[in-house]
């Protein structure tokens, strides 16, 4: 059977996002039902791996040691939730620093394509963002937008191409867990 992997963002995704970003580890809270979908996409067999850009610490705001925290508070709720990450991919550049991994360039994307030894096309890349829409469309990868986060503010994005959209990310597993049976 080919190995299935799923990408998801992080912030608006998985847990609530902020302007002022997410800084430390008691910021960092799960949106409703997110831990439970990893869970079940994990038991059915995906690849979970986070793809996020983390301008914040290009920005001075957070350390790499914090982020680290932040991730390892995020892997244990996942872990708790009876989940698994297989990978957490991260850009910590800022948005002109010219770097080739931030989305919505696809350098992340390539980057989780070659440590799973897999192409991304028609693979599931879940965003809410049109960086993340846009990131998923150059690898071919199959672009699903969740409303949670930024979404709603990305459907009004006239200029933005989005097929597949969702409640958030509990719906939308749901939808790729009966796909799969």
């Amino acid at each position: 059977m080919a190995r299935r992997v799923i990408v998801l963002d992080r912030d608006g995704v998985i847990n609530w996002d902020s302007e002022n970003y997410i800084k430390s580890p008691t910021e960092w809270r799960p949106l409703p039902g997110s831990l439970t979908a990893i869970a079940q996409l994990s038991a059915a067999g995906f690849e979970v791996v986070i793809c996020t850009n983390q301008s914040g610490l290009a920005r001075g705001l957070l350390s790499l040691h914090d982020l680290s925290a932040i991730h390892s508070r995020m892997d244990c709720a996942v872990r708790a939730a009876g989940g698994r990450l297989a990978a957490i991919f991260i850009c910590p550049h800022g948005p002109a620093d010219g770097c080739l991994c931030r989305k919505p360039l696809d350098g992340l994307l390539r980057s989780i394509e070659r440590y799973f030894g897999i192409s991304l096309r028609d693979q599931p890349v879940v965003g809410d963002s049109a960086r993340d829409l846009e990131a998923a469309y150059r690898v071919g990868a199959r672009a699903m937008l969740v409303r949670t986060g930024n979404g709603e503010r990305t459907l009004t994005n006239k200029m933005v191409k989005v097929s597949e959209v969702y409640p958030n990310l509990a719906a939308l597993a749901e939808c790729l867990l009966k796909e799969t049976l």
